[in-house]
């Protein structure tokens, strides 16, 4: 199947190169982009097509994937909708965009599946969730869930969880970012060089995020398993706690989702 991408931002290019990594080949790829220089460059780089316009892309593609912002959409899909099919497959990557807004933005399109991945997926290292509209066959489906194999891990869920998603894997990188470079401060407070430290504390949430997926041990009892009796660990563990950081972070998963409701 030939994919066709809608927009050369960072999420769109990252996933056509996740796409082409895990054996996509580049010739079966498309791309159209409002910035021309900067869509050419990246095509040049990559090996794949670039289309001059939007109905260009979508006459010729098989999937098309609308990797806009969410204020874009509209006028991305008034370009595309006359050109979709029945047979061509369209996918969005935007938040707060139901199906249901998707098919009116379409004329009632009914092969849509809808998207959130999240960054990570620059690195191959992305979590995706994926919805269908009821006109997506089990085939067609497989085909849009290999491409986002191909950035990370993805996985199909009811729609009405995908506003928890984009709290929970969607908007959450940020907060993963922040307690980084907290956990680096820290350790510059104690007098370890910036750049060492923040090696240290990215590493080492990469390796505990790892155990969790690879143990399949509650998150709980891998923290209880580095606490030690009247050790080091449980005291800053105790101080987390004290200052609200579990709660601080489900607010923020919270917040997130409730503004992908109302967006």
């Amino acid at each position: 199947m030939k994919l066709g991408v809608i927009g050369a931002g960072n999420m769109g290019t990252a996933i056509i190169k996740g796409y082409i990594a895990s054996g996509a080949d580049p010739k079966t790829i498309y791309v159209a982009g409002h910035n021309a220089e900067r869509t050419a460059a990246f095509a040049g780089e990559t090996g794949i097509g670039v289309c001059k316009n939007i109905r260009s892309l979508t006459e010729q593609c098989d999937i098309v994937m609308a990797a806009v912002k969410p204020k874009d959409m509209a006028a991305a899909l008034a370009e595309a909708a006359p050109h979709l099919d029945g047979q061509k497959i369209l996918v969005s990557i935007a938040a707060g965009l139901t199906l249901n807004n998707l098919k009116d933005m379409t004329a009632g399109y009914e092969k849509i599946v809808r998207v959130m991945p999240n960054t990570p997926a620059m690195v191959n290292e992305g979590m995706s969730a994926l919805c269908r509209e009821n006109g997506v066959s089990d085939e067609d489906f497989a085909e849009v869930m290999k491409i986002f194999r191909g950035i990370g891990t993805a996985e199909e869920i009811p729609e009405k969880l995908m506003d928890a998603v984009v709290g929970v894997s969607g908007s959450s990188p940020a907060f993963v970012y922040i307690f980084i470079e907290a956990l680096a401060d820290g350790a510059v407070l104690e007098g370890m060089p910036r750049a060492q430290a923040m090696r240290f504390a990215a590493q080492t949430v990469l390796g505990s995020a790892k155990m969790v997926l690879e143990t399949g041990q509650h998150p709980g009892a891998l923290k209880d398993a580095v606490c030690s009796p009247a050790g080091t660990t449980i005291e800053g563990v105790c101080a987390l706690e004290e200052a609200g950081f579990r709660h601080a972070v489900i607010r923020a998963v919270e917040k997130a989702a409730e503004k992908s409701k109302n967006m």
